[in-house]
């Protein structure tokens, strides 16, 4: 005779909601945007299917669009045209550029939602690095300083969070330092933490024009073997003053998001980067996966696996369907 019928637990739609371990809600989800210069631009990213670039003025009504559905917080990403790059990086902290009317633009419109906002030199750099190159080389400390200032020129502008996304050595203690300096003791840091040199960015490159122009980003991106590294790097972010730790890319590093989870004490994030999006589109069109069941099965793993938010290109169509 058996004791334990562990079916019962799944017999039924009711009960097997009512005992799910995790569960997903549009509070989960921070919505990356793409924003080019312009107005009335909307373009789609060839290989991010149903993806957009958009200009300021299109990119508040799909902000508006996105909190009416329950989404609370946006990271964006700017496309910088060619003739302000350069290797000193200098249009990062332009208090008029485009990142810059960016975030006053969406908070005037939207003062509700979080806005987060990349911090990384390749945008505007002519190499398409994170940092800036001294004889071929993305030299550490000056790059550091650089990102300083792009820093305290999203906090002036009315950024929540900035989210450094370099891997630079040292640069979330220097970053919380020039904050509580100026004054902007109220401005978050979500730190990039654990972001690996992955094959699984080509789209988001496409989507920025933003691929290095020379080499690969091994360098200071990690090495995608490594395990303990990444709780060496959570760690030391968290003690330089980082709020939120992201691992990047998610859905082939939930063991590192687990052993993330497990070992610091501020809020995990996760990144569904474009790749991941990519091929679930991909499979998708050819009919060989379920694309809304494919969504919601991927992104319960990743908060499965222990994030507590999670950058996704799919949280509009999660939220949906969801509802």
């Amino acid at each position: 005779m058996l004791i334990r019928r562990n079916r019962i637990l799944r017999q039924s739609p009711s009960i097997r909601s009512l005992v799910a371990e995790t569960t997903l809600s549009p509070n989960d989800f921070i919505a990356p945007l793409f924003i080019d210069e312009g107005e009335n631009i909307s373009f789609e990213i060839p290989s991010m299917p149903n993806y957009y670039r958009r200009s300021i003025d299109l990119t508040i009504k799909e902000v508006k669009g996105l909190y009416s559905l329950g989404i609370k917080s946006i990271l964006l990403f700017i496309k910088a045209r060619d003739e302000v790059k350069d290797n000193t990086g200098k249009e990062a902290w332009n208090d008029d550029g485009l990142m810059q009317r960016s975030i006053k633009a969406i908070k005037n419109a939207v003062p509700e939602m979080l806005v987060m906002t990349d911090v990384a030199l390749d945008p505007y750099s002519s190499y398409g690095h994170d940092g800036i190159v001294k004889d071929g080389e993305i030299v550490n400390d000056e790059t550091v300083e650089a990102l300083v200032k792009m820093s305290l020129s999203h906090a002036k502008a009315g950024a929540d969070f900035v989210a450094p996304s370099d891997m630079m050595d040292g640069r979330i203690g220097a970053i919380r330092k020039a904050l509580e300096e100026n004054n902007f003791t109220k401005t978050g840091i979500m730190a990039y933490s654990a972001k690996y040199a992955s094959c699984f960015y080509g789209p988001f490159r496409d989507a920025l024009d933003s691929a290095p122009g020379f080499g690969d980003k091994k360098t200071y991106q990690m090495d995608y073997a490594n395990r303990i590294e990444a709780i060496k790097e959570a760690l030391a972010d968290e003690e330089e003053g980082a709020d939120i730790v992201m691992i990047k890319p998610a859905m082939a590093y939930l063991d590192i998001i687990r052993e993330v989870k497990n070992r610091v004490g501020v809020p995990v994030s996760a990144y569904n980067v474009s790749g991941e999006y990519a091929m679930i589109k991909a499979t998708a069109k050819m009919g060989w996966v379920n694309e809304d069941k494919a969504i919601i099965e991927s992104l319960t793993s990743i908060k499965r696996a222990g994030a507590d938010l999670i950058a996704t290109y799919f949280a509009k169509d999660a939220v949906k369907l969801l509802s």
